[in-house]
């Protein structure tokens, strides 16, 4: 199984290293930025599943720079940790679709880790959704070929109990 990473960005240093402590012993693997432009120069070089920003930061939002790792990464989910969360801001992410989660500071440890691992697992899932979706129009693009070849090769016969007759 592969490494799970986060990366946290947060521009309060002792907020981030309590973060980067709490999840890493859960066994991912922690990065960490202080501002979004070290994230997004991160995120440049690195695969991560989740990012989790603070919003109110100097230089760029939060959620202007998840907007943005939205548009780069879109596999990559993103949490917003905050303490500033107003209704208006939260529903205008969620709708834009540019965050998974909203949580409040101060956060609590067991809701915070199993948000992580709610996201990881809602990740894999989407993986799997889209690996079946590739295989199905594989396999629905042999079946057109075999149609093509040999008219009437997909057609199939039912009885009235929904058996298939073969002849």
């Amino acid at each position: 199984m592969s490494q799970h990473k986060i990366l946290i960005v947060e521009d309060e240093e002792f907020v981030r290293k309590v973060l980067e402590r709490l999840l890493m012993r859960d066994g991912y693997t922690v990065l960490s930025a202080p501002c979004a432009e070290e994230a997004l120069t991160i995120l440049d070089r690195e695969e991560v599943d989740i990012v989790i920003s603070d919003h109110l930061m100097p230089g760029m939002k939060g959620l202007d720079l998840l907007e943005i790792v939205r548009k780069r990464r879109p596999e990559t989910l993103r949490i917003v940790l905050t303490g500033f969360a107003d209704t208006d801001m939260v529903i205008e992410a969620i709708n834009k679709g540019e965050v998974y989660r909203f949580l409040t500071k101060p956060w609590n440890d067991d809701d915070l880790r199993l948000t992580v691992r709610l996201a990881l697992r809602h990740q894999e899932l989407e993986r799997k959704y889209h690996d079946l979706l590739k295989m199905f129009r594989e396999k629905e693009e042999v079946l057109q070929l075999l149609e093509m070849r040999y008219p009437g090769i997909t057609d199939v016969t039912r009885d009235i109990g929904g058996a298939i007759v073969i002849s």
